[in-house]
């Protein structure tokens, strides 16, 4: 879901509320960051501080035909479009440690993904009373589940500048990174620029199965990814019309490439198989293991696994609200003057 589809999308939920016959609009812009659970890591925890990315969406509210006209029903749905940057750098320097003292610098990976989504939530409001205005019962919280569609394709900073082997990072032990092989005299320290110039779905870097039925996987992975956000939350309101809130969710995925490593490294007759060129080939062996410690090229002990193809990916997802309601008929009476049918 590329940002530019976000107003057409919002202009037609506008024009849903208005065709069912709602009054409201609730929109509530978040800010926040998100933490990526996947195969790269360098702590030992389960929280990979230095993976933590910014993040934003827009949720809209409250858009459906409400005929009895509570002030906020218990059980409603929502729409949510946002911006999600997943990341992670295997040689970054991480707790105090840095170079071979991580555990996953001899493999070195690293990506950025940059996931845009829309999901829909079915969502529970726990409020006391439900004909009471909730700027008089100010706090609530709320919980929900849906179903969402991302889109994103992960890339990494593999080159100093132009994409060209000559343009490459060498990863020395001591964890600076150097424009030259190790050992080399005259390497100078260069430092990653922090540009993700390298597009992983359109390389073959890995493999899967062994022996006879071993093969590379040269089917390229779709950017269409299907996750289950899941979260719970608070809710103050200020105002008739203004609230904020805070809300952690985790979303979950079917898919294990969304940082482009799930299974073992391609063995070098793979890659010589996929890619004919040598140059290519060469081009290829780097971007699957960029340090050159992670593979010896073929099938053995040595050749240790590039991920868990087993573990999905996922990312939790922190953020602060502003939420305004829009009202579409502000001459008629305001929901919060009526009272309930008997």
């Amino acid at each position: 879901m590329r940002p530019i589809y976000i107003l057409p999308l919002a202009a037609c939920l506008l024009w849903t509320g208005r065709a069912l016959g709602q009054r409201n609009l609730d929109v509530g812009v978040q800010f926040g960051v998100d933490h990526f659970s996947g195969d790269l890591g360098n702590w030992t925890g389960p929280v990979q501080w230095n993976g933590i990315r910014p993040a934003m969406s827009i949720t809209f509210r409250d858009y459906l035909n409400n005929p009895k006209r509570y002030i906020t029903r218990a059980l409603t749905t929502e729409t949510r479009l946002g911006w999600y940057r997943l990341g992670y750098n295997e040689l970054e320097p991480t707790g105090g440690k840095a170079g071979r003292e991580m555990r996953n610098y001899a493999r070195g990976l690293n990506f950025r993904n940059d996931l845009f989504g829309i999901s829909q939530h079915l969502v529970l409001n726990m409020y006391r009373e439900p004909f009471q205005p909730l700027y008089e019962q100010r706090f609530f919280a709320f919980s929900f589940i849906g179903i969402g569609l991302f889109y994103g394709r992960p890339k990494a900073d593999l080159f100093h500048g132009a994409v060209d082997l000559s343009n490459r990072y060498y990863a020395w032990a001591d964890g600076t990174i150097r424009n030259a092989p190790r050992g080399d005299a005259d390497a100078q320290v260069i430092g990653m620029d922090g540009v993700y110039e390298t597009d992983l779905y359109s390389w073959v870097a890995e493999g899967t199965g062994g022996g006879r039925e071993g093969h590379a996987l040269d089917k390229r992975p779709s950017p269409w990814h299907v996750g289950v956000p899941v979260g719970v939350g608070l809710r103050y309101m200020i105002t008739r019309q203004l609230s904020v809130g805070m809300e952690v969710s985790y979303y979950m995925f079917f898919t294990d490439m969304l940082d482009a490593v799930s299974d073992r490294y391609a063995t070098y007759a793979e890659l010589a198989q996929a890619y004919p060129d040598s140059t290519q080939q060469m081009m290829a062996r780097y971007i699957s293991d960029p340090t050159g410690w992670g593979t010896n090229g073929e099938e053995s002990l040595y050749t240790s696994r590039r991920g868990n193809p087993g573990l999905k990916d996922s990312f939790s997802y922190f953020n602060f609200e502003v939420c305004w309601k829009f009202k579409r008929s502000p001459g008629r009476r305001s929901y919060l003057t009526l009272k309930p049918n008997s």
